[in-house]
């Protein structure tokens, strides 16, 4: 059985506290049933709080604002938080769509969501609860409160980098709000619980926060790979920040190439190889991919039990001809497929052996026996091949922990990622080009595993880049924001099928490269003013 470096001390039947009360409008604190000067008496007290901001990344439950009952059409299994950003970063885009008329599931291929959307709704909250729980944590880790409860010396001192790693989870969930609704409520552990009615943020503010923030908790994160797996070190706030900078001109109108290529190289040379295997890096003991992973979520069939996640991801993809115990589950869930435009970014097939059809690029981990590549109806599984790029199996075949929940973890940040960022902003900038195919023909030698399918100079180019980002990161919610990065999310400069909702492609209004703020939040919080078109 996989065992996870940071325990997880909570049930799976985590509820996501509301954020907002009905009757106040004001901010609440995390429901304890023990009290704070109780929990945080000992530093293993602190540890399990931690693991608590930790867990639910991985945890599941459903709840919107205080009062106002469950988010309608959210399940338990869809409240995951990877899996609604799976769902919004993956679904509008040419590399997935699904099979379910689950309520606001169809809104994404049609390119038609609202701001009454469930699943927007549950993310954004998702997003807002681990911030809620970050800032209590934070709070409770200040120099005062560590003093006043008597600790010294080492304890102190781990504790303070515990507080660094909560600043950084904070970071993160404010980047996700930052990229998908961009005007989010913001609140820090500076604002008293019930003090105030949340401030709106802007999008530039936002991004200079969370700037300011990763370099700030720099000097109070342990070293790269110092950490417990699972666990934030310095690399981890190296990986957002490259992330960010690459993405700045979307989210200030400046482009941060030079800091994007900075970050990247650090974490590049912070000691990172990618594993040498491609169709390893989703599998049940895919803790062991510690040379390349530098962030991840982590799950465990035993003790993370949801239908979110990669419980969701290993599950989903399954159907029609697929044999269930080829990837270590009980039976599959018949739902996500992909499209015709992301095939078309490998080779073409020559056989139709699993797991890669024969294809001379590993990475094109597709099922398509019994499969036809176009797609006439998207509510049919066999409509379009599916993705067997996650398997709850080990890399030696032998089964996982449980057939009915996930072993297999889900990297936020890994290596091959930090390769392309560093490409990317080299060709947009037109420095350092040796460096940047060096690190693209590096991610290309590990896919065809010899030299044959690597490129030359002049075929590195940023659309290029693009591309390989779709063969190396596809289904790791990445590609609805590479798309807007390119200028291509919305515009009939390049459709998919069913872009839009039309079987072909069409265009969509550009205000969809951003989502709009949950009525549901609005309708408490009067601060909030909608995104320009919803």
């Amino acid at each position: 059985m996989k065992r996870n470096s940071l325990k997880i001390v909570l049930t799976a039947g985590l509820i996501a506290s509301s954020l907002i009360s009905c009757n106040k409008n004001k901010i609440l604190a995390p429901n304890y049933e023990v009290t704070s000067e109780t929990v945080y008496s000992t530093i293993t007290g602190y540890k399990q709080s931690l693991a608590k901001v930790y867990g639910s990344f991985a945890l599941t439950g459903n709840q919107g604002p205080a009062g106002q009952g469950d988010i309608q059409g959210i399940d338990e299994g869809t409240s995951d938080f990877f899996r609604l950003l799976w769902y919004a970063q993956e679904l509008p885009t040419d590399e997935a769509v699904i099979g379910w008329g689950d309520p606001g599931v169809p809104d994404f291929h049609n390119m038609n969501w609202s701001s009454g959307n469930v699943i927007l709704t549950g993310l954004y909250y998702r997003s807002m609860y681990q911030i809620t729980l970050a800032n209590d944590f934070i709070r409770q880790s200040t120099d005062a409160e560590i003093s006043k409860r008597g600790f010294t010396g080492a304890d102190a001192d781990n504790i303070r980098h515990f507080a660094a790693e909560a600043r950084f989870l904070r970071a993160y969930q404010y980047s996700v709000l930052m990229d998908l609704f961009a005007n989010p409520p913001f609140v820090t552990d500076a604002n008293a619980v019930g003090s105030i009615l949340p401030p709106q943020t802007d999008r530039k503010t936002l991004f200079t926060y969370v700037e300011s923030e990763l370099k700030a908790i720099d000097p109070l994160l342990v070293d790269p790979k110092a950490n417990e797996y699972g666990r934030a070190d310095r690399a981890a706030a190296w990986s957002l920040l490259a992330r960010i900078y690459l993405n700045a001109g979307v989210y200030t109108g400046t482009q941060r190439y030079a800091d994007a290529m900075t970050y990247s190289k650090k974490v590049i040379g912070a000691g990172y190889t990618l594993i040498n295997n491609y169709d390893n890096l989703m599998t049940a003991d895919n803790n062991t991919n510690t040379s390349e992973f530098i962030f991840t979520i982590n799950y465990n069939g035993a003790k993370t039990q949801g239908y979110g996640g990669t419980t969701f991801m290993t599950h989903a993809s399954v159907g029609g001809s697929m044999p269930a115990s080829s990837f270590g589950i009980g039976g599959g869930w018949g739902g996500i497929r992909t499209t015709s435009a992301l095939v078309a970014l490998f080779p073409a097939n020559s056989t139709t052996s699993f797991p890669n059809n024969g294809n001379p690029d590993t990475r094109a981990e597709f099922w398509t026996q019994g499969q036809t590549l176009a797609i006439n109806d998207i509510t049919s599984f066999t409509d379009g091949y599916s993705v067997t790029k996650f398997r709850n199996l080990n890399a030696n075949g032998t089964d996982a922990s449980s057939k009915d929940f996930s072993d297999v973890d889900m990297p936020i940040f890994r290596l091959a990622e930090q390769y392309l960022i560093y490409a990317e902003a080299a060709v947009r900038s037109n420095t350092d080009l040796p460096g940047a195919l060096t690190y693209v023909n590096t991610i290309r030698t590990r896919a065809y595993g010899n030299t044959s399918g690597n490129i030359t100079s002049g075929q590195l180019t940023a659309n290029f880049i693009l591309d390989e980002r779709g063969r190396e990161l596809f289904w790791e919610g990445f590609r609805r924001s590479d798309l807007i990065r390119y200028g291509l999310f919305t515009t009939a400069t390049y459709v998919w099928p069913f872009k839009g909702g039309v079987k072909n492609g069409a265009s969509v209004g550009d205000f969809r490269n951003l989502y709009p703020i949950p009525d549901q939040d609005r309708a408490v919080n009067p601060n909030l003013k909608q995104n320009t078109g919803y």
